[in-house]
């Protein structure tokens, strides 16, 4: 995973196409540095960094050019640069590929255009890019979304009852974690700790809900906050089973910070012309970073408890860009 479980501030959502490098003391130094990362060559001059690591690599995507689509995956790192992942076999024509995290090793996940369809893929120096298969009875498409500090990997697949979150680890292959009951048996990975515990989205009777699933308890309903369309989505666990998403209340999609003790916390929004906000990720000081509608357009967040919200915007040297 983007090692948000370790102390470092959690930026990997809210910078996109920037690497955002945090003071020691994020609160208290209140100050971050942009590093532009570049493209790929021979594409459009365009690019996204996606995940980031504990010692600064970063995987997203650039436009390459060639074939129908003409974007791939990419691994940066300070003495390298960007580096081409490439396309899965077979996927030539298509020619694409998306790198969505990277572990504390180095190993990357996303997807890949495949002879078959867009396939989840396993990337490290070693031994390239590996397929790791899909559900039975679906479409043999997936993608892999996050990858823990084991090599443990979650995503979506297509089965055949429908998209199913899945787990993968090198000895077990790829196991699918079920759904919320009373739904249409839909259900996606979005991302696990270093102890297995996945969240995601299933669709349950009333809507999609966000779930914590863990190997001994199954998939759990984390509920929603009041006022709203009974719907929520989680996006980030951290080591401590605290979950972080989006939850609908009566005035729109809001920030939340799960964990097992207090439920479900409303983080509120930024202030300005838009009461939105979602939470993207959280790391083991429980920092939150995410985006919330503000001043007519989503700006990157970081929010502390005893601190609340703050605009990223506001603690970066220079400017000239938003965030």
């Amino acid at each position: 995973m983007t090692n948000r479980l370790s102390a470092r501030a959690p930026l990997r959502a809210a910078c996109a196409a920037l690497l955002c490098a945090a003071l020691p003391n994020a609160a208290a130094a209140a100050g971050y540095t942009v590093t532009w990362l570049g493209d790929l060559p021979g594409g459009s001059d365009s690019s996204r960094g996606i995940g980031v690591n504990d010692a600064g690599q970063v995987v997203g995507f650039s436009s390459v050019g060639g074939g129908l689509v003409g974007i791939h995956a990419f691994r940066w790192d300070a003495a390298s640069g960007m580096q081409d992942l490439g396309v899965a076999s077979g996927g030539e024509v298509l020619n694409l590929s998306f790198a969505y995290d990277i572990n504390a090793s180095g190993q990357t996940v996303g997807f890949s255009s495949s002879a078959t369809g867009d396939r989840p893929i396993l990337w490290d120096a070693a031994g390239g890019m590996q397929d790791l298969g899909d559900l039975p009875g679906g479409s043999e498409t997936g993608a892999a979304l996050r990858v823990n500090d084991a090599g443990q990997v979650v995503g979506g697949s297509v089965a055949a009852t429908g998209n199913r979150a899945f787990l993968w680890d090198a000895s077990g292959g790829m196991q699918d974690l079920g759904d919320l009951p009373g739904g249409d048996d839909n259900s996606s990975a979005r991302d696990l700790n270093d102890a297995g515990q996945v969240v995601g989205v299933s669709v349950a009777a009333t809507g999609p809900r966000a779930f914590l699933w863990d190997a001994s308890g199954g998939m759990q309903d984390l509920g929603d906050l009041p006022g709203g369309d009974d719907s929520s989505d989680a996006y980030a666990v951290n080591n401590s089973s605290q979950v972080v998403g989006v939850s609908r209340i009566a005035t729109g999609n809001r920030a939340f910070l799960w964990d097992a003790a207090g439920g479900m916390q409303d983080l509120g929004a930024l202030p300005g012309a838009s009461d939105l906000s979602e939470a993207f990720d959280i790391n083991a000081s429980v920092q939150v970073d995410g985006r919330s509608g503000a001043h007519n357009a989503y700006r990157a967040f970081l929010w502390e408890s005893g601190v609340g919200m703050q605009d990223l915007n506001d603690m970066i040297s220079g400017g000239g860009f938003l965030i």
